[in-house]
């Protein structure tokens, strides 16, 4: 978006803001699908930012859920269930009965530890239904399954009336730049997808695999999308596995369409250093990676008028905690109470990652610039003041 835009957006709601542009989404998903292989499918993880879950779900084949909350969003906004990947480490039974019970498609359930299997197994049955689930086969943390129990349910359910077990499910982190680690573990899943074809005569339909695309949150860490996608693309295509291959992601469809606006409150000299008071902080924007503002994020004054030589600022939130520092020694040409500062590629994470009950600050707008220009408030600022405060009238009633 270019600074008319934005202004324009600004003439509409206060700051803090966030500003999510639909075309630059769009562009993004056509980015990937031109540099990945044609037969690639991609899953949306809603956990990177719920308020695109509708815009993005016309334009990829899945969406992943992994909470009651994701699920319940994507319901009331419409969506179906079919197009669901159900996913995390804790699926609450009480949802997985409601959704296997519905008459409808019940969309595609991962597996991540033996009672989760036996949950979905005992709902499926009960139900009279044969549900679709990929194993998920961990990477030596908390999520998925160890090697011996995914060959042990294979060995004992591939052929079950119940449960359609239609391969593997694989993530081990994000924000991975190194091809040689991708290449291993691509590897790792070929190698284990034959070991379950030659001794259980299983032969995976899909796998789904996260490949925690890199995004560039910090200047002087810029990648070379091109030549990166087109290394990785030739991996995928060098695979053993003949099936369906489905690509989660979430960061890198998702960050670039995503403008954080915060507005300069207070100006001050301490000790000799610049410092700037925004009237946003790190309850409402967290970039991945940084620490104590230790990395300078893509960010700019909105319109600056001529001021001047470059000074270093000091760019701290309206917490009352030193840890809300955003950027640290960033050069500018002079600072203003009343100027607006943005903060790019903020469009997956930032937003639900902070802490933003936090000294019980409202909850800033979300606008979506639409593809036509136009902008679409779809959340107005929210006061969290009454989560944050005990309801006595509520104990007394009962």
């Amino acid at each position: 978006m270019n600074d008319s835009q934005l202004k324009a957006v600004l003439e509409l709601e206060k700051t803090p803001l966030y500003i999510f542009d639909l075309s630059e989404l769009s562009d993004r998903i056509c980015f990937l699908r031109n540099h990945l292989p044609a037969s690639v499918l991609i899953c949306y993880a809603v956990k990177a930012n719920p308020f695109l879950a509708q815009e993005v779900s016309g334009l990829v084949e899945r969406l992943e859920i992994c909470s009651p909350g994701e699920y319940r969003i994507c319901q009331n906004l419409g969506l179906s269930q079919e197009q669901f990947v159900v996913s995390g480490v804790y699926k609450t039974p009480s949802l997985m009965h409601d959704m296997i019970a519905r008459d409808d498609a019940t969309g595609l359930f991962t597996v991540e530890s033996l009672q989760q299997f036996f949950l979905l197994y005992e709902e499926a049955k009960s139900g009279h239904k044969r549900i679709p689930v990929l194993l998920r086969l961990t990477s030596g943390n908390q999520f998925g399954l160890d090697e011996p129990d995914a060959e042990k349910l294979i060995a004992d359910y591939q052929h079950d009336v119940h449960l359609d077990i239609r391969g593997i499910q694989y993530f081990s982190g994000t924000q991975k730049t190194s091809l040689k680690r991708l290449e291993r573990e691509l590897e790792y899943l070929d190698s284990f997808l034959e070991r379950l074809q030659t001794s259980y005569g299983y032969r995976a339909q899909e796998l789904e695999f996260g490949p925690g695309f890199p995004v560039s949150y910090f200047q002087g860490e810029e990648l070379a999308e091109p030549e990166f996608f087109k290394s990785f693309s030739a991996l995928l295509t060098g695979m053993r596995f003949g099936g369906l291959i489905t690509l989660e992601i979430g960061r890198s469809i998702a960050a670039s369409c995503g403008y954080y606006l915060t507005r300069v409150v207070d100006t001050k000299i301490n000790k000799g250093r610049n410092y700037a008071i925004v009237d946003g902080g790190i309850h409402q924007l967290v970039y991945f990676g940084q620490f104590m503002a230790m990395k300078r994020p893509h960010v700019r004054i909105l319109s600056p008028s001529i001021r001047g030589s470059e000074e270093e600022w000091n760019i701290f939130g309206s917490l009352c905690t030193i840890n809300d520092v955003l950027v640290k020694s960033l050069p500018l040409p002079g600072l203003h109470v009343g100027d607006t500062l943005v903060f790019e590629n903020t469009g997956a994470y930032c937003m639900t990652e902070g802490i933003s009950l936090f000294l019980s600050r409202d909850l800033p707008a979300v606008v979506l610039f639409q593809c036509n220009g136009t902008p679409l408030l779809v959340r107005g600022h929210i006061s969290t003041a009454f989560l944050n405060a005990p309801d006595y009238e509520r104990s007394n009633k009962k």
